[in-house]
């Protein structure tokens, strides 16, 4: 191996041992996927239905503990079970969408936290859990990270078209054979994954604000759904660096400060100097 080789070899191990480096990276690797996938949120109208898989995470969490399981893991069976419910008691018409999330939102949250309060012999920070502890993580944290959304970013590649199609119409979309139900069970297993490795880094409460936020922002800049996904998840990088740096500067929360981050940004698209909106207008 050369010497130029293992200089930057060096480097690279170095910087993955420095606590603040591998919260950036694994921030950014975070926010280019949380990008597309929130503009598909935005689109939807399905803020509502974010933070209630969100909320489900910490149920998960719980689940993880008892049954001694990855959490990782656990998290994402429970936002999936949570998804297929919804689906479920959708299709009953019983209750308004909006009422069955409210209902999936607060019991699960509920549920997770008197789950929590039983396991005495458990130690669990909650405020790591609710708020995320982005700079805890580890290398093996970074690869479930970049790994899970580079597979997440694949899936939604492949059905872009169909996810786009059933946004504007549906039954446009089924009677183009872009079959709208299997695009929207994969839609919700997407979410379920990135929230499930999500949750370490910006916490449960705010999970759906890192999705919503810089997708909100990138409708101002963008004239179509792919430049939306594509500036959305760069402001999402830009929001998780200046939170971090941030959360550096002023010794404030990590999680929260990358929200707040990403808000400003939000807020400075909305002055009269910033970019007006194109005259061809991506989804809304």
């Amino acid at each position: 191996m050369s010497m130029t080789m293992m200089a930057t070899t060096m480097r690279s191990t170095t910087m993955l041992d420095d606590f603040f480096s591998r919260a950036l990276i694994a921030g950014i690797g975070l926010a280019l996927t949380t990008g597309p996938l929130g503009c598909l949120i935005v689109w939807r109208r399905m803020a509502y239905f974010g933070d209630t898989m969100a909320h489900s995470a910490l149920l998960g969490v719980a689940l993880g503990f008892l049954f001694e399981i990855n959490l990782t893991v656990g998290v994402f069976i429970v936002a999936v079970l949570a998804s297929l419910s919804l689906l479920a008691l959708q299709k009953r018409g019983s209750l308004s969408t909006d009422s069955l999330l409210g209902i999936l939102s607060h019991a699960t949250l509920a549920l997770g936290l008197v789950t929590i309060a039983f396991m005495s012999w458990v130690r669990i920070d909650l405020m790591g859990f609710l708020f995320g502890d982005i700079l805890s993580v580890s290398r093996l944290d970074i690869a479930l990270i970049w790994g899970g959304g580079a597979l997440v970013l694949a899936v939604l590649a492949l059905y872009w078209r169909a996810l786009l199609a059933a946004t504007v119409n549906e039954e446009l979309a089924e009677a183009e054979g872009l079959s709208p139900d299997r695009s929207r069970l994969v839609f919700m297993l997407m979410m379920a994954l990135v929230i499930a490795i999500a949750m370490k880094l910006v916490g449960v409460l705010l999970i759906t604000a890192l999705m919503i936020i810089p997708a909100a922002t990138a409708r101002r800049f963008a004239a179509t759904p792919e430049q939306m996904a594509v500036i959305g998840a760069l402001l999402g990088a830009v929001a998780v660096i200046g939170g971090l740096f941030g959360s550096l500067e002023f010794d404030t929360p990590s999680g929260p400060s990358i929200v707040v981050a990403a808000l400003v940004l939000f807020l400075f698209s909305l002055l009269p100097l910033a970019r007006s909106r194109q005259t061809e207008r991506p989804l809304s």
